[in-house]
């Protein structure tokens, strides 16, 4: 009975012609890309937290690797805008308990002589103690968290390019 489950839900998907997104974002990217953190000179810090984590997705999405930018098909390069901290939740007594990390990436992808923009957002929810000072490490999690969610919606947008691409190629 599983068995039979399990090839009609095959079938299904490779009848309707389904594509992962991540096959388009690979399509666009290629498999050799290379990236450069624009460094803050505020937060110096958290531009290593963003190359590290734009580097494991990388790997991990693409399923491509990152190599110097002489051998790479293409070329990232991250802006991160200042993080912003809002208060999200206030005790019984009106001390801060929660607050919302927003940070911007700006992102440019060059390839074959040609460059294209991108914006992304992420967001990440923390608590802290009441009447509390953000610690560095909250603050450094916080925009970690935050750059990683920014970098999968720059993903995301990676795959609409593709699959637009690939629509205009049918």
């Amino acid at each position: 009975m599983r068995v039979a489950i399990f090839i009609l839900i095959a079938t299904l998907f490779l009848a309707c012609g389904y594509t992962p997104s991540s096959k388009f974002a690979r399509e666009v990217i290629g498999e050799k890309i290379s990236t450069n953190v624009i460094i803050s000179d505020e937060d110096p810090e958290n531009s290593v937290i963003i190359k590290d984590a734009v580097d494991a997705a990388i790997i991990e999405v693409f399923h491509a690797s990152v190599t110097s930018r002489t051998l790479s098909q293409t070329h990232l390069i991250l802006k991160l805008s200042n993080p912003l901290y809002v208060p999200t939740q206030y005790n019984s007594n009106g001390f801060v308990v929660g607050y919302r990390a927003t940070i911007t990436l700006n992102i440019t992808r060059e390839q074959s002589g040609l460059s294209k923009h991108y914006a992304t957002r992420g967001t990440y929810d923390f608590s802290v103690s009441p009447n509390a000072v953000i610690t560095d490490q909250e603050r450094f999690d916080a925009i970690k968290f935050s750059s990683e969610k920014a970098i999968k919606s720059f993903i995301a947008k990676v795959s609409a390019d593709g699959a637009r691409e690939n629509n205009k190629k049918e």
